[in-house]
């Protein structure tokens, strides 16, 4: 649950400072994996808007936050986490609220399993891409990050095959909805991967874009979305 934007468009003042903060980007799919966790589980936070095409990531102030420069970045009191995968994980145990893993060991294990074909084989040249532009030009850089998202869309439909219900791994959201979600956006909207031949994964961002928690996170409502990428 959203409450204040800061950076970017602008500030909504608070009369009360709020326990947690997020740094957010708003085309990053690490990020909006950790807002749509926040809205699940019903919690108040502060967005922090951090520009990356001015460069805020790189400067002495947010890299005390997060010496690597990425976000998101998640404060909460004295702590201090980066990593989506962490925060998210950290979220669950702290507030257990709309649990985000199942009890069953196998479709737990999935979930890290599936969560990790996204952020280790898929969103690596992804976060290359402008490197990747300059070096290869703006069309052979599409190229290899649509061929990454066609591998690994093809490893998770077989993946989640015996596991799906609604969901990824069943009839409730998971850890793995919250990845899959941003990258399957993503993969439409920004790669322009052509969905028809993952019928399962098309299913179910379906089935997420249904929901408020989902809806609500995706990259073109945020408060730092510019105008022209507003829906």
């Amino acid at each position: 649950m959203l409450l204040q934007a800061t950076g970017g468009h602008g500030a909504r003042e608070e009369a009360e400072p709020k326990k947690l903060k997020l740094y957010s980007y708003w085309l990053s799919s690490c990020s909006c994996r950790v807002r749509i966790g926040l809205d699940l589980k019903g919690l108040e936070y502060e967005y922090v808007a951090v520009n990356f095409p001015e460069a805020e990531q790189q400067t002495p102030e947010f890299l005390k936050l997060n010496p690597m420069g990425y976000v998101p970045v998640l404060v909460d009191g004295d702590i201090v986490l980066a990593d989506s995968f962490a925060i998210l994980l950290y979220l669950d145990e702290k507030f257990p609220q709309h649990p985000l893993l199942p009890k069953d060991s196998v479709r737990r294990a999935i979930n890290f399993q599936a969560a990790n074909v996204i952020s280790s084989s898929i969103q690596p040249r992804q976060l290359m891409l402008q490197h990747m532009r300059e070096k290869l030009g703006p069309q052979e850089a599409i190229a290899c990050a649509q061929d990454d998202l066609r591998t690994g869309f093809a490893a998770l439909e077989k993946l989640l095959k015996d596991y799906s219900g609604r969901y990824a791994t069943g009839n409730e959201v998971f850890l793995v909805d919250l990845f899959l979600a941003p990258q399957i956006h993503a993969a439409i909207t920004r790669f322009k991967v052509e969905m028809d031949e993952f019928p399962l994964l098309s299913r179910l961002f379906e089935a997420y874009m249904e929901l408020p928690a989902f809806q609500d996170n995706m990259p073109g409502k945020q408060p730092d979305t510019p105008a022209e990428h507003r829906v």
